[in-house]
């Protein structure tokens, strides 16, 4: 029987938890990895080198830059992974544009998860799933975990829709957190706003209008319904007046309006004789075309 990891043991410190890693019994490493798929720590950057897999060596000077000025202000949200190697070395295993931004941010130590053993990836993979099913995960948690699932466990969407028995436009909705600035997030970390205010934020383009909408939920405390509909006055051409032909009739107006509701973007609904017409649906993003496709499959 595999000896369990106490929390009073994880309290002792990390790093002397791994200090006999290699001298464990099999089951014993493996319950060290369930134990700390979910812990971060604190690892000095000069402890990690680079993943020498790592597919992407070019990142956008300018956008390096953003994230490094972010990093200095708020800090780094999202850990990176980490492999550990010998002599109290790391090996990057995801982040590495989180790293090169942090190192210009002048950090000398940056959280990051650590992958102890090799083959240890169905483990992982249980433990993060179980980790999921928790209730007193913030929405940044969840959708960090998921984000780890397809970088690490080299999930699919659909796979892991089944894995964890939710929709994949759920999955979708978290993962889609990750792209908002860092002092929205943090909001979400700290509960300030839910995953449905981050939701409508992520259809604002524009940062600075994205920015002022979240400083006004904030101090208007407003609900997720009155945050759709501020997001909807501003991201919504105003209709220019215009001579009409014939409005809708009361039907298609009806069904036009719960597409509008259920899809939140404007669709518009041509009818011509016969009964023919057009659905059109504009999008602004590959994302948000991946948005309404997920509705759509729902």
């Amino acid at each position: 029987m595999a000896k369990k990891i106490k929390k009073k043991d994880l309290g002792l410190g990390i790093r002397a938890l791994l200090s006999d890693m290699d001298a464990k019994p099999a089951e014993e490493q493996r319950e060290v990895v369930k134990e700390m798929a979910n812990v971060v720590a604190n690892i000095p950057v000069a402890q990690i080198e680079a993943n020498p897999f790592q597919p992407r060596t070019d990142f956008e000077a300018e956008a390096l830059e953003e994230l490094s000025t972010s990093i200095r202000t708020y800090g780094l949200i999202q850990p990176l992974t980490v492999r550990r190697m010998g002599d109290g070395k790391y090996q990057l295993i995801s982040g590495e544009r989180r790293l090169r931004a942090a190192k210009m941010a002048g950090l000398k130590e940056v959280p990051a998860y650590i992958r102890i053993v090799d083959g240890d990836q169905e483990m992982l993979e249980m433990a993060l799933v179980e980790n999921i099913q928790r209730a007193d995960l913030n929405p940044l948690e969840v959708a960090i975990t998921y984000q780890r699932l397809i970088e690490e466990c080299k999930l699919t969407h659909d796979a892991m829709a089944e894995r964890v028995g939710k929709k994949r436009s759920t999955i979708t909705n978290f993962l889609s957190v990750l792209k908002l600035p860092p002092q929205i997030q943090e909001a979400l970390k700290e509960r300030k706003i839910s995953l449905g205010h981050a939701k409508a934020l992520r259809g604002v383009s524009d940062l600075a209008l994205q920015l002022s909408l979240f400083n006004e939920i904030l101090t208007k405390g407003l609900s997720v319904r009155a945050t759709e509909d501020l997001v909807r006055s501003y991201t919504e051409p105003k209709a220019a007046p215009k001579k009409t032909k014939s409005a809708l009739p009361d039907a298609y107006a009806e069904v036009q309006e719960r597409l509008r509701m259920h899809l939140g973007t404007k669709v518009q609904l041509k009818v011509g004789a016969a009964g023919k017409g057009q659905i059109v649906i504009p999008f602004g993003s590959d994302d948000d075309l991946n948005r309404l496709l997920d509705l759509i499959e729902e």
